[in-house]
């Protein structure tokens, strides 16, 4: 069972893991600087000893800054196959504006075989690295055995996700919140971790207490109020102090400064994306001769209805009953030409539109249906509070969920991004988009007998106190 040394020793695993593929990467890359691109006239004339060790620091910036937004060093909380994924696009981007840079010092394009064969090599390297890497974390750190705590049938919801995972966490038991504080601590007093799930504050608060006090690792799974508190600002009246929570949503600037991006982001992608447009409509148009673009109402900010636009991947009159039927797999109604563009996600371009005119960002919580909002909010009276931004074209919800993510759920990935809202964080999840559409698309990873095997499994457990 991991104690807290050992689990202060992870964090220096995670960073030596970090360090060792930046400082292999950045020593391939000076091999291949000096022996194909350094001895040039021009690289000779501007770089002297001290220029090299410039290049290579930039060079080693580009690849913490792409490793933190992709993720490349998160061994042992990524699976092997996505840490080498991670860190492929890591070096990929680095490589590329490397490239370029070399280009812009060599006044001409430079031959970019040596970069291709370096990029290769990289990539055999991260291979290595990573599964060889994920093999010796879980030597020293088997997966963490934790205590479920309860409150409600939600938690039923987790314990599949938390079994795809059984290389990072197991629950060795499980009690519901219903048995009262002292049998909880009864139960908890030899653990080194606690899962709480979906316990009431006022027993949640008791709890957390006394794991503070006996340094008992604890997770939660917040509710709303939690993720508001948590980006509440500390400030002190005299020697009292309290935590203030805005709740306005942006700022003035922040919306000034997104909707300039928003501007910049959509413009340049038109005129980018606008020949793929070109042969997008024209496909769509000559497969039936029926219109290009497929148009639905959604919800932006303040519950702002517009008209979202998409290239149409169905059939004519696809929801002629006018009720709202989810696309499935193998769907009839989809079209050849609509299977390549959901594939490629080239349906999603004309949103760039919507951008442009101001109905939509580029990131933000996902523009639901009329239909789709309307429930919700019937079901859940807060789900209003993703309104307080644009939906975006991607957003966290978009790029941290999953395609069967609950409602719920979805309403606190928003809010969270909502709450901890900054440009650079658009950024980021802007770069993490890239992944994402490169990934196939995440499903709950069960079948349904193993989930209902898991959830039995569990009650079990809760049943007999282990």
């Amino acid at each position: 069972m991991a104690t807290e040394k050992t689990a202060k020793n992870k964090g220096l695993f995670i960073f030596l893991f970090a360090l060792v593929f930046i400082a292999i990467n950045i020593v391939a890359y000076w091999l291949v600087w000096d022996k194909f691109y350094g001895q040039s006239p021009t690289g000779a004339e501007i770089f002297q000893r001290r220029g090299n060790w410039l290049l290579m620091a930039v060079y080693g910036l580009l690849l913490y800054v792409f490793a933190q937004v992709y993720g490349a060093s998160r061994i042992g909380t990524l699976k092997p196959g996505e840490l080498l994924f991670s860190q492929g696009l890591t070096l990929f981007f680095a490589d590329f504006f490397t490239y370029f840079q070399v280009c812009l010092l060599a006044l001409k394009m430079a031959n970019p075989l040596p970069m291709l064969g370096m990029l290769a090599v990289q990539i055999a390297f991260s291979a290595v690295l990573c599964f060889g890497g994920n093999k010796l974390y879980y030597a020293f750190y088997p997966p963490r055995r934790i205590l479920m705590v309860f409150g409600s049938s939600m938690a039923e919801a987790l314990v599949p996700k938390m079994m795809q995972r059984a290389d990072k966490y197991k629950i060795c038991g499980a009690i519901s919140a219903s048995k009262g504080l002292e049998a909880i601590k009864e139960r908890i007093k030899d653990q080194k971790a606690v899962l709480l799930c979906d316990v009431s504050v006022h027993l949640r608060n008791k709890i957390l207490k006394y794991c503070y006090e006996h340094a008992i690792r604890v997770y939660i799974t917040p509710n709303l109020s939690d993720i508001i508190v948590g980006n509440a600002k500390p400030i002190t009246l005299f020697d009292s102090p309290l935590l203030l929570c805005r709740n306005a949503g942006l700022t003035a600037g922040q919306r000034f400064v997104k909707r300039a991006m928003d501007i910049v982001i959509s413009g340049v992608g038109l005129i980018v994306a606008s020949p793929i447009m070109l042969i997008t409509a024209i496909a769509i148009k000559l497969y039936d001769g029926g219109p290009v673009f497929f148009k639905q109402k959604r919800c932006t900010i303040h519950n702002k209805v517009f008209e979202i636009l998409k290239f149409r991947s169905m059939i004519v009159d696809a929801e002629k009953d006018g009720q709202p039927h989810a696309a499935v797999d193998h769907d009839p109604r989809i079209t050849p030409v609509g299977r390549v563009i959901r594939a490629t996600r080239l349906d999603e371009l004309p949103q760039l539109i919507n951008i442009l005119k101001g109905d939509m960002a580029v990131v933000g919580p996902r523009p639901e249906r009329v239909e789709h909002v309307e429930e919700y909010t019937r079901q859940i009276p807060e789900f209003s509070f993703r309104s307080k931004v644009k939906g975006g074209l991607t957003g966290y919800a978009q790029v941290m969920g999953r395609y069967n993510t609950t409602a719920y759920d979805k309403l606190r990935l928003d809010l969270m991004y909502i709450e901890n809202y900054s440009i650079l964080e658009d950024i980021k999840l802007i770069l993490m988009t890239v992944k994402i559409m490169f990934m196939r698309e995440s499903t709950a990873g069960f079948n349904q007998n193993e989930e209902i095997h898991a959830v039995e499994e569990w009650i079990g457990q809760s049943q007999d106190g282990e």
